[in-house]
């Protein structure tokens, strides 16, 4: 793959977990990778950035992508992947909890987006990563399920607002993974969940990646919201 043919990715949260997956992928797909995390993982080489930022700074997310622009003149892929979990009831939650969750998983994505949006020629395309909670209600997840909902309707609306402009925006939906995040759900708790997967098992990060990398690269999707969650929100649907 000549560098004229190479695509551009930007990842937020993607110093591990399911962003780190993504990352790996499609670096191995040929092409350019830009990483952005409040604390980088690796160091830098010439087909993939590792930058320090949190998306909830829009300084720090407008200088990033500007080190973008400057190092290879092109974003082509935007995956917001930065996510934060505060567990709580909504009457006990602290407010801060709350905010900061919305800062992150919802705000801090708008704000990548609006720094990315520039730079987002016809063909480029937008991957927001939501959740199943986002869709199901589970006790105690009231922000995490807010700001992946909220997620949700953001990628309808400007699935439509960008499409004049043939830039694609679409959500990938994960199920219950194995990354860091689900490292501390209790065992107990986790076989409960599991139960209720009807392929039989946790998902893991990489076959996450693999979806969105070829979610990426569907030039005709969008608008479009993918499960990628062992059959879990069959369940129980999708909204109309």
């Amino acid at each position: 793959m000549s560098n004229s043919e190479k695509k551009v990715w930007l990842i937020t949260g993607g110093s591990r977990g399911i962003g780190k997956a993504i990352a790996d992928l499609a670096q191995a797909a040929g092409n350019r990778v830009a990483v952005l995390a409040r604390t980088p993982a690796d160091e830098d080489t010439s087909e993939r950035l590792n930058i320090a930022a949190d998306v909830a700074d829009e300084q720090q997310l407008t200088a990033a992508v500007e080190q973008v622009i400057n190092t290879w003149g092109r974003i082509d892929v935007v995956v917001n992947n930065a996510g934060l979990h505060r567990g709580g009831k909504a009457a006990k939650l602290d407010l801060s909890a709350w905010e900061a969750v919305l800062g992150t998983n919802l705000t801090g994505a708008l704000k990548v987006i609006r720094a990315a949006d520039p730079h987002l020629k016809a063909g480029s395309c937008i991957i927001n990563i939501g959740a199943v909670v986002g869709f199901r209600g589970f006790p105690g997840d009231s922000a995490y399920a807010s700001s992946k909902a909220g997620l949700a309707g953001l990628t309808r609306a400007l699935s439509i607002e960008m499409a004049s402009r043939s830039v694609r925006v679409n959500l990938v939906i994960p199920g219950l993974v194995l990354t860091e995040m689900t490292q501390g759900v209790s065992d107990k708790a986790m076989e409960s969940m599991r139960k209720m997967i009807p392929l039989g098992r946790l998902g893991m990060a990489e076959e996450i990646a693999e979806v969105v990398v070829a979610v990426a690269g569907a030039s005709y999707m969008t608008g479009a919201f993918i499960p990628v969650d062992g059959g879990l929100m069959s369940t129980f649907g999708l909204p109309g």
